[in-house]
């Protein structure tokens, strides 16, 4: 992995993303955002993490935060471990899922070509972290981040898309809460 792609400062704030194995458009039924949004409640009240701005896309994830415990990459591990476990067992046992056998295949066949790991590849590894250094920076990644579902072609105005952190900034904070900052208008 790149010296670049590392957590040097352990305090700082990130801007991550990392997608689904072979950017599987998985994130596209309500019970499997469901296991995100739990997921980032129980790293908000038990692990630190302090969320400035997120967007859940239908094969990929964005974060803007920070480890107040300074254990930035212990973290995604953790969130990335548990959310793809939870996310295998719900595909397995939810009858309603059409793709259900080829999810499944695919990501068993993406485990099969990692040596560490034990059965299923849900996430890529990397999370490409890049330290926000500045206020313009900051407020740089997170219009990245709302207008994303924008530049997909899913919404015509980031505000509405449910799952992103654009609602937050408008005051509905319906899908998660965020930790709130001073650098931002």
């Amino acid at each position: 992995m790149s010296r670049n792609y590392k957590f040097h400062n352990k305090s700082g704030l990130y801007f991550v993303s990392f997608a689904t194995i072979n950017w599987i458009d998985i994130f596209t039924r309500q019970i499997y955002f469901n296991v995100l949004v739990d997921s980032v409640n129980y790293c908000r009240a038990e692990k630190d993490m302090e969320l400035y701005a997120y967007c859940f896309m239908p094969s990929h994830i964005h974060f803007v935060f920070r480890s107040s415990s300074e254990k930035p990459s212990e973290l995604l591990r953790d969130f990335k471990r548990y959310t793809s476990r939870m996310i295998l067992e719900t595909i397995e046992n939810n009858s309603q899922e059409s793709r259900k056998e080829w999810l499944l295949w695919m990501f068993e066949r993406a485990g099969k070509k990692n040596a560490t790991t034990t059965k299923y590849q849900f996430w890529q590894h990397h999370n490409k972290p890049i330290e926000l250094w500045s206020d313009k920076v900051i407020k740089q990644k997170i219009d990245y981040i709302h207008n994303n579902p924008v530049e997909t072609g899913f919404v015509t105005n980031p505000i509405d898309w449910k799952y992103s952190s654009a609602r937050n900034y408008q005051d509905d904070h319906t899908v998660l809460e965020i930790d709130t900052t001073g650098f931002l208008a």
